[in-house]
């Protein structure tokens, strides 16, 4: 049995930190890509804008909203494989607007998924977060660990992860859940914590505005994180099929641990102010997070390949090659 063909591809969230690598690695296979931007009246392709204006026939831009059934049923048609990126991921926000969590995570993905169904979509391969497990009750954590709704965001996911394996039991639609361990990298947001740290230490500011620095994350950079979906996405149908997967570093590291390391690089000394706006509840907090990847590893030739230092590196030259310092003091949700 032959690996699946990737054919012409759509990717939903194109134009965010990780869906614009997986465009770009997808474009440097020579695969033909609709990448699928959120719709805005400035007609901005977010992290994709500069291929906005260059001439590529593998690539076609398009700005939508998976909100909206009728769009998304309208440029599902013709693909062959669909990678279904596109969320609401601030965890803070959805404190605030919890309805529009839902509104784009759930019936979204309920829209991608039944146009996939409906255009007979070779393989779907929805995204998914290790949020979705809450604070581990063992380590590592493997698919099989409960699921814990721990803030509007992960109940989000959660809600659609179940929903996707639901059109797999009920449809046969032929779809795999990737769920990433805490991804970074550059072009990633500043509200996320190593952005964060790495931008207010460069804007001269050893004084960290930071949360809670006792829990644990798992982070893997963003080259790894694309290289897994693509190795779902070209896997055989029988090892990968209505199946859900862990793709993370297999590396356990402290907020505290994490901003002294990139201190270290910087050849900085840091010490910590406590920002209330970043802490969260204290039941919603999740204390740790350690990926099993065993799974993925046993069913595709995917290791990570680049180790926190470098990852932490590479970000480290894209921030300050891409100057938003100014900005690095000021949290938003």
């Amino acid at each position: 049995m032959s690996n699946h063909q990737l054919g012409r591809v759509l990717v939903t969230g194109a134009d965010g930190f990780i869906g614009s690598h997986l465009v770009e690695a997808l474009v440097e296979m020579g695969v033909s890509v609709t990448a699928i931007c959120v719709y805005n009246s400035n007609g901005n392709y977010g992290w994709l804008e500069p291929y906005a204006t260059k001439q590529n026939s593998q690539l076609k831009l398009i700005l939508g909203d998976v909100r909206d059934s009728f769009f998304v049923d309208s440029v599902i048609s013709e693909h062959d494989t669909v990678f279904h990126l596109a969320s609401l991921i601030a965890i803070p926000f959805s404190y605030v607007a919890p309805h529009s969590y839902f509104d784009t995570n759930v019936m979204g993905t309920l829209n991608v998924a039944q146009a996939c169904l409906r255009h007979k979509v070779k393989r779907l391969i929805h995204t998914s977060t290790s949020e979705v497990y809450g604070t581990a009750q063992f380590v590592p954590i493997s698919e099989s660990h409960p699921l814990q709704g721990q803030s509007p965001y992960s109940a989000s996911k959660i809600s659609a992860d179940v929903l996707v394996d639901s059109y797999y039991r009920s449809f046969n639609l032929p779809c795999t859940t990737m769920r990433p361990f805490n991804t970074y990298g550059p072009r990633q947001s500043l509200r996320a914590v190593i952005p964060t740290i790495i931008s207010q230490l460069l804007a001269g500011n050893s004084k960290l505005k930071i949360g809670s620095l006792a829990p644990t994350r798992d982070f893997n950079f963003v080259t790894d994180t694309v290289a897994g979906f693509l190795a779902l996405g070209q896997a055989k149908d029988a090892d990968v099929l209505g199946q859900t997967f862990n793709c993370g570093s297999g590396r356990e590291i402290s907020i505290e641990q994490l901003a002294k390391e990139v201190g270290r690089i910087l050849e900085t000394e840091v010490s910590f102010e406590a920002d209330p706006l970043r802490i969260r509840p204290t039941l919603s907090e999740v204390e740790r997070l350690l990926a099993d990847t065993n799974k993925l590893r046993s069913v595709t030739n995917w290791r990570p390949k680049t180790s926190l230092e470098a990852g932490l590196l590479e970000t480290i030259n894209w921030l300050r090659a891409h100057n938003q310092l100014d900005k690095a003091a000021h949290y938003h949700r």
